[in-house]
């Protein structure tokens, strides 16, 4: 991705305040979808076909893990060790969501069309977290 289409997708120049924003995205994001699936874990489970208290369990993780994320995001500067580990646990998170799929769940067609879906916007979060990070000179190690 080039500087200028990342700054311009940024909406900003300045790494710092890059890295915030897409910590801030993927907080916001994360903790809605865990609070949904926390608060209508059973209705989403039918719809989805996936069991309604594996939903509750990944709605409270989610909510608990988008607060964390919130708390980077806050941050001035986002301590490099902790956005590592969000960049890695959000590919991680994708890739179970796809293994899930044919592993442990019997998805819905509205599952097997929104599991790919989060997956992707995830590793999309990690993608541009990663690049901001880079851009810092933080995430060069």
């Amino acid at each position: 991705m080039s500087a200028t289409l990342f700054a311009g997708f940024a909406r900003t120049t300045v790494p710092q305040t890059a890295l915030r924003r897409f910590l801030a995205l993927d907080a916001v994001v994360t903790t809605g979808n865990g609070l949904a699936y926390a608060l209508f874990g059973a209705p989403l489970g039918r719809l989805l076909g996936v069991p309604g208290p594996t939903l509750l369990g990944l709605g409270l993780f989610l909510t608990a893990y988008g607060a964390g994320v919130a708390w980077l995001a806050s941050r001035r500067r986002p301590p490099v060790l902790p956005v590592k580990f969000v960049i890695e646990a959000n590919y991680a998170w994708a890739a179970l969501s796809l293994l899930s799929l044919v592993l442990w769940f019997s998805p819905t067609t509205a599952g097997v069309v929104w599991i790919p879906a989060q997956a992707l916007t995830v590793t999309c979060f990690a993608l541009l977290q990663q690049l901001a990070l880079r851009a810092t000179g933080s995430g060069t190690q």
